[in-house]
């Protein structure tokens, strides 16, 4: 591996771990967009999928007081169930289609809900509703570790606190991305080179997750949805950016 390659995976590694400390979510988001110039997706998701657990596991114990598992419980059943799925399909999905669909609706639907500047408490659908969403999460998450757009979005629209949402996200994040990446290692699609490329990201996740960490912690409530909604913002443009870029 050459400096620049290196220099590539540890400013992925970097920027997706802060993210994921900073938000519960968004190493994928982040992560993908910065990879998938170096990487092809067949690595690229297994090692976002290594890097957004560790970061989640990392983060945990600065979280455990503020999760609440019975608002997260819905989300993460739907994830389970969805995540297989997801699985299934990453060898049949177009790669280029797949990140320039998800860059678009992380452009699309972040840029309304920045300028509806009333607070909102989106009530529809209740728990049934959640585990809708944490379903597609899900697929998502299984298909490319991007777990955590949807569910946040969601969040967005419900009217939670700051604390609310980011203790759905570590839950429902970490339960779904460890599954997928459990079925993956068990299913064979994770090899020897991407346990080699994660030691070498790994320390750059942690790093990042603790900054995020601590960063969390600075912000109130409305600092956190807009911060939240800028990062699903630029992830979408990194998604776009890279699906329409000469290769």
């Amino acid at each position: 591996m050459d400096l620049t390659t290196y220099a590539i995976l540890l400013a992925g590694a970097l920027a997706g771990g802060f993210v994921s400390g900073l938000s519960g979510f968004g190493t994928a988001v982040m992560a993908l967009g910065i990879w998938l110039y170096i990487l092809p997706p067949a690595i690229a998701v297994p090692l976002v999928l290594i890097c957004s657990v560790s970061s989640q596991i990392s983060t945990l114990p600065s979280m455990w007081k503020v999760l609440d598992f019975k608002l997260a419980g819905p989300f993460v059943a739907g994830g389970l169930v969805g995540m297989p799925i997801g699985a299934l399909l990453v060898a049949r999905a177009d790669p280029q289609n797949f990140k320039l669909s998800v860059g678009v609706m992380l452009l699309v639907f972040p840029t309304a809900l920045y300028f509806i500047r009333k607070p909102m408490a989106f009530r529809f659908g209740g728990r049934p509703a959640d585990a809708a969403i944490g379903f597609a999460g899900g697929i998502l998450g299984g298909l490319a570790g991007l777990s955590g757009p949807l569910p946040t979005l969601w969040a967005s629209i419900r009217g939670w606190t700051k604390d609310q949402r980011r203790g759905v996200f570590q839950i429902f994040n970490g339960s779904v991305l460890g599954a997928a990446l459990i079925l993956q290692i068990a299913s064979g699609f994770v090899k020897w080179d991407v346990f080699w490329l994660a030691m070498l990201a790994l320390p750059g996740t942690l790093i990042g997750a603790r900054l995020g960490m601590r960063t969390y912690h600075a912000l109130n409530d409305r600092n956190f949805y807009d911060v939240v909604l800028a990062l699903l913002f630029l992830s979408g443009i990194g998604l776009v950016w890279s699906s329409i870029a000469p290769r």
